[in-house]
C-alpha cells in the first residue's frame, strides 16, 4: 500500500515537504470514499492505522469572512468553540467545501494543510504532539504523507491547542 506517488502525485504539499527538508513518507492508496463516508477515516481503515494518527484538515471561516486551517484526528470532531478560540476570535464556521477547494487549489478528501494556494492561520489538535508521526492528507485523495507532528507545526506556523471532541459530542 505504500509507494511512490506517480508524476501527477507531486502535489504542492509534497512539494512543500521536499523543499523544506523534512522526513516524510508517501502512501499511496485507493480511495473509493465519499463526503459522507469520510475521506480520513476511509484511509485510516485501507492502511490499517488507527484513526487516532490519522488527521484530517478542515476549513472553517472567521468571522470576517477569511479562511483557517483546523487538523484534528479522525477518531473525533472538532469543537468549533475550541477552534474559535485558539484563533482568538467568537467563534468559527465550517466553510464551504467550494470555497474551501478554491482557496486552498484542492479538492475536499485531499486538503491539505500543506501547501495550499492561499496559506490561512493553522491550528493543529495538541492530541498531535502525543505521537512520533501523524498522518495528513498529501494533496489527493488516497495519497497520504506520513511526518513528525512538529514538522507538521513548523511548517505550518500553527497554533496547538485541544480542539477535539469526541465523535458524537456536538460541540
Amino acid at each position: 500500500m505504500t509507494g511512490r506517488p506517480s508524476r501527477s502525485a507531486a502535489t504542492p504539499a509534497l512539494r512543500a515537504l521536499v523543499r523544506a527538508g523534512v522526513d516524510h513518507e508517501v502512501i499511496v492508496f485507493e480511495s473509493a470514499a465519499s463526503p459522507r463516508s469520510g475521506y480520513g477515516a476511509e484511509a485510516a481503515e485501507v492502511l490499517g492505522l488507527d484513526a487516532a494518527e490519522v488527521f484530517k484538515t478542515l476549513m472553517v471561516q472567521l468571522p470576517d469572512g477569511s479562511l483557517a486551517v483546523a487538523v484534528v484526528p479522525v477518531s473525533g470532531t472538532l469543537d468549533l468553540r475550541a477552534a474559535a478560540a485558539a484563533f482568538g476570535v467568537k467563534k468559527v464556521a465550517l466553510a464551504d467545501p467550494a470555497l474551501a477547494e478554491r482557496r486552498t487549489g484542492y479538492v475536499v478528501g485531499g486538503i491539505s494543510p500543506l501547501g495550499q494556494k492561499h496559506p490561512a492561520p493553522t491550528v493543529i489538535d495538541a492530541s498531535a504532539l502525543d505521537l512520533p508521526a501523524i498522518h495528513v492528507s498529501a494533496g489527493q485523495r488516497g495519497l497520504e504523507v506520513r511526518l513528525a507532528p512538529e514538522d507538521l507545526v513548523a511548517l505550518t506556523s500553527a497554533v496547538v491547542a485541544r480542539i477535539t471532541a469526541p465523535h458524537g459530542d456536538p460541540r
